[in-house]
């Protein structure tokens, strides 16, 4: 009887820490009445959950997933990981000039740009708090940025609830200082329980625009576009929807690529919106076991040279090991094909500006 009272004790601590544990807002929350009407209107909304344009596997490995799993978790991969710091840089990000198209990339997904003097942040993840902790560890010498180094910005930019890029310490902390945020149907939720007013969110389905104006009042119209991805921050897979970004003003284009394996999207983007002059292209943490949602290095040249952009920035390396490949590959292959197609690749250590 005893034993039966300890680990019935036992049990319920268990179960109260797990439950104490969820309730951290990171987690988020279910999307009101509203917001959930709204997304179950959406034409890529079936079955209670969203899809892809494509048909989509999230997992493609041959051995099955658990097997997969196991082997990712507990088998050490060469390399994929730096040995020394990285030599990445601190600029004064609020001293950069007003006048001028520039971009400063802080590792992994997470960037900075001003375009048609407009501010726009993309996927911050600079102050990585429980849970994100316990998740991803920056590789020495890349987290030298935090969200008080930022200045006051015009639009803030999710593209998915994926940890790697929605971080609740990192908008817990900015949400004084953005004018907007843009991101896909169902987000939403997540900044309104974070303190961003409601009135400042604009959420969006694919093939949706907006309109963001920035310090200088240039009118730039935001088109919300689909990316080959999926979405599961806990429970719920593909509950909220994920997307890509192009951005115009003053007679150009920006094309924020957030995450997604290879489609035929950027061809049909090329041709909807003619040639982009900077377009910011997922590169890293690729996989044959998920293949189909995020784009390996052969998918990454077929993507660039279907968009045909003027200019190309690749993210989503050189901060953490999300993957099995070595850390520095994927700048490696961004090389190779910019050299073997001729294409304007933009490079920069972390934390220096480029101006473009």
């Amino acid at each position: 009887m005893k034993g039966i009272l300890i680990t019935t004790a036992v049990l319920l601590c268990v179960a109260g820490a797990v439950a104490a544990v969820l309730r951290h807002p990171a987690f988020g929350r279910k999307p009101s009445a509203a917001r959930r009407a709204r997304m179950e209107a959406s034409p890529h909304w079936r079955n209670g959950r969203f899809h892809n344009e494509e048909p989509t596997r999230q997992f493609t490995g041959s051995k099955g997933f658990f097997p997969a799993m196991w082997s990712f978790l507990t088998e050490k991969a060469a390399d994929n990981r730096p040995d020394a710091p990285l030599d990445a840089v601190k600029t004064d990000l609020k001293g950069l000039p007003a006048n001028r198209d520039w971009l400063v990339w802080f590792g992994h997904s997470s960037y900075l740009f001003q375009f048609a003097g407009t501010r726009f942040l993309v996927d911050p993840l600079l102050k990585p708090e429980f849970p994100v902790n316990l998740m991803m560890r920056p590789f020495p010498g890349t987290d030298i940025y935090r969200p008080e180094d930022m200045p006051d910005i015009d639009v803030l930019v999710i593209t998915h609830e994926h940890w790697d890029h929605m971080d609740y310490a990192t908008l817990r902390d900015l949400r004084g200082r953005v004018g907007k945020v843009v991101c896909p149907l169902g987000i939403g939720e997540y900044m309104e329980q974070w303190g961003f007013p409601a009135d400042r969110i604009l959420e969006m389905d694919w093939y949706e625009q907006t309109v963001a104006t920035g310090s200088v009042r240039t009118e730039a119209v935001v088109t919300c576009l689909p990316a080959r991805h999926f979405s599961n921050r806990l429970f719920g897979q593909n509950r909220t929807l994920w997307a890509s970004f192009m951005i115009e003003a003053g007679g150009r284009k920006v094309y924020v690529g957030g995450d997604g394996g290879y489609d035929s999207r950027f061809r049909r983007i090329r041709e909807r919106f003619g040639r982009v002059d900077l377009a910011f292209m997922e590169n890293g943490q690729y996989n044959d076991d998920w293949a189909e949602i995020h784009m390996r290095p052969a998918d990454l040249e077929k993507a660039v040279l279907d968009l045909d952009a003027r200019q190309v920035f690749t993210v989503h390396h050189d901060k953490f090991a999300l993957a099995r490949h070595p850390w520095a590959e994927p700048d490696s292959i961004a090389h190779h094909i910019a050299q073997k197609d001729h294409i304007d690749l933009l490079d920069s250590r972390i934390g220096e500006v480029v101006y473009y």
